[in-house]
C-alpha cells in the first residue's frame, strides 16, 4: 500500500522559475464584476427599484434575504433603536467601539481641507471651494460576518467632511440584526438606517423611494452584486470604488514569527474564499517555516473551510532574490494591505509607489488597522492602488473653483482667451472675453 501525498495548502512560487510572470498574473487576475449573467440580474433589480420603488426593494429583501416583510417600516430602524443597541452592549464592547471611533475620528480631522484663495495684482481673485455632499450613502456588509469596524470607517469620515445626512444600507439574512453594528452607527452618527442589502440597497439610495431617501455618493464594500450594481449606477451618484476580495501582502526578512505571519495572513483569507494572502521572502529557511506554520495553526481556526478555500485558491508563498526583488513585486501587485515585517521598514518606503495602506514592522499587524489604529480600512483592491486611494473625508467633498476677475483682471485675460478661441472657431467665446477688454 502507498502512502498518500497530501498536497500542500498554499502554493509555492519562485521568482526564478521561467513561468514566474504568467503564473504570477494568473494567480492576481481578478474581475468581480464581468459575469454576464450577474450583470443582467443586477440590471432587472435596478429598473425594478427605479420603477417601483419601495415595492420592489420589500420583494427582492424577501427573496434573497429570506424574510416575509410587507412594509419597509419593518425594514427601517430608528435612532432610538440605535441607541438602545449601544446602550445594551457589554461594558468591554462598547469600551472598544467608543475608543476605536474617537482614534477614527482623530486621524481624519487630520484630512481635512480648507478653501483658499489668493489675489493677483491685478486685483483678481482666484481660489478653490471646499463644500461637503449633502447625503451619503454607506453599504455595510452583512452576510458572511458583521462589519461594526465598516460602519465607523464609513460614517465617521463623511461625518467629519460635513455632510448633512448619512444613509446607511445593511443587510440583515434571516432577520439576523447585530447589534454592534446598530451601537456604531449611533456612535458614528448615521441618520438612517435600512436592513436592505445587495443590489436592492443601491438601487434604492441611488434613485430614492417613497421611504430610503436618494444620496449624493455610494460608499462601501459588499459582494458581486454590491460591485456591480454600484458600476451600473456610477453617473446618477458618486461611488467610492468597485471593491474586490480583501488582499494582503506580508513581505518578511526572515526575522519575523513565523506563526504571527501566518496568522496575518489568516487575517484576510477568512474574510472569505475568493480573498488573496500572499506572503513574499527571500530567505528559503523562513519560506519554509512559514509554510509549516499555515498548516500547524489552520485547524485552530474557526473559518478554516473558508481560509483553506481561499489559500488554495488565490494564496501564495513567494521566494524572490532580495529586497530589490521584493519592492519591485510590491509594486507590481500594488495590494490593497501590505505587511513590511522587516528590521527597517521606513528605509523601504520611498521605494513603494503602489498600496492602500502599509503596515511598518513586526509589531503592526494588519488587523490593527481593521478595527482601531485610526487610518480607513476601505481601501483599492486588485491593483487600483496604482490609481486609487482609501476612503477618506475628500471622497466626501467637492471642490468649485473662484474665479472674480477685476475690471483690470478681465482685460488681460481677454486677450488670452480671445486669441485662443479664435483659434479654435469659437468666435462666441472670443467675442465675449473682447467685450472687456479695455481699448
Amino acid at each position: 500500500m502507498s502512502d498518500t501525498v497530501t498536497a500542500p495548502t498554499v502554493a509555492r512560487l519562485s521568482t526564478r522559475d521561467a513561468d514566474f510572470t504568467q503564473r504570477l498574473d494568473t494567480l492576481l487576475d481578478w474581475e468581480g464584476v464581468s459575469d454576464h449573467a450577474v450583470q443582467h440580474r443586477v440590471n432587472d433589480i435596478l429598473t425594478q427599484v427605479k420603477q417601483r420603488g419601495d415595492a420592489a426593494v420589500i420583494e427582492t429583501t424577501n427573496r434573497f434575504d429570506r424574510l416575509s416583510v410587507s412594509a419597509m417600516s419593518e425594514l427601517t430602524l430608528t435612532p432610538e433603536q440605535l441607541e438602545q443597541a449601544f446602550d445594551a452592549l457589554p461594558t468591554e464592547q462598547r469600551v472598544a467601539l467608543s475608543a476605536a471611533a474617537e482614534r477614527i475620528r482623530r486621524y481624519h480631522e487630520r484630512q481635512k481641507p480648507e478653501s483658499w484663495q489668493y489675489t493677483e495684482a491685478d486685483g483678481t481673485v482666484l481660489g478653490q471651494k471646499v463644500t461637503p455632499i449633502d447625503r451619503a450613502g454607506i453599504y455595510v456588509p452583512g452576510g458572511k460576518a458583521a462589519y461594526p469596524s465598516s460602519v465607523l470607517m464609513n460614517a465617521i469620515p463623511a461625518h467629519v467632511a460635513g455632510v448633512n445626512e448619512i444613509v446607511m444600507v445593511v443587510p440583515t439574512p434571516d432577520g439576523v440584526v447585530n447589534d454592534m453594528v446598530l451601537a456604531a452607527a449611533h456612535l458614528a452618527g448615521v441618520d438612517y438606517v435600512f436592513t436592505i442589502g445587495g443590489a436592492q440597497a443601491v438601487a434604492a439610495l441611488a434613485y430614492g423611494t417613497e421611504t430610503v431617501p436618494r444620496v449624493d455618493k455610494i460608499v462601501g464594500p459588499g459582494n458581486i452584486y454590491v460591485a456591480t450594481a454600484k458600476r451600473a449606477v456610477f453617473g446618477q451618484v458618486g461611488i467610492d470604488m468597485i471593491a474586490g476580495p480583501s488582499e494582503i501582502l506580508v513581505v518578511s526578512d526572515g526575522q519575523t514569527d513565523p506563526d504571527w505571519l501566518a496568522m496575518d495572513l489568516f487575517s484576510q483569507a477568512e474574510h472569505d474564499e475568493d480573498a488573496q494572502a500572499v506572503f513574499v521572502s527571500w530567505d528559503a529557511e523562513h519560506l519554509q517555516a512559514v509554510e509549516a506554520s499555515i498548516e500547524r495553526l489552520l485547524p485552530t481556526l474557526e473559518r478554516e473551510a473558508i481560509v483553506r478555500a481561499s489559500l488554495r485558491r488565490r494564496g501564495a508563498l513567494i521566494a524572490c532574490q532580495d529586497k530589490t526583488e521584493a519592492i519591485a513585486l510590491i509594486n507590481r501587485i500594488a495590494p490593497e494591505h501590505l505587511e513590511l515585517s522587516v528590521a527597517d521598514p521606513h528605509e523601504w518606503l520611498d521605494d513603494i509607489r503602489h498600496a492602500g495602506a502599509i503596515f511598518m514592522g513586526r509589531y503592526t499587524a494588519e488587523a490593527l488597522g481593521d478595527y482601531c489604529a485610526g487610518p480607513n480600512h476601505v481601501l483599492p483592491t486588485s491593483g487600483t492602488a496604482r490609481f486609487s486611494s482609501p476612503l477618506g473625508v475628500y471622497d466626501f467633498q467637492k471642490r468649485s473653483s473662484i474665479i472674480h476677475c477685476s475690471a483690470e483682471g478681465a482685460s488681460a485675460l481677454g486677450e488670452i482667451a480671445s486669441e485662443l478661441a479664435r483659434g479654435e472657431s469659437l468666435t462666441a467665446h472670443a467675442r465675449s472675453a473682447e467685450y472687456r477688454i479695455r481699448r
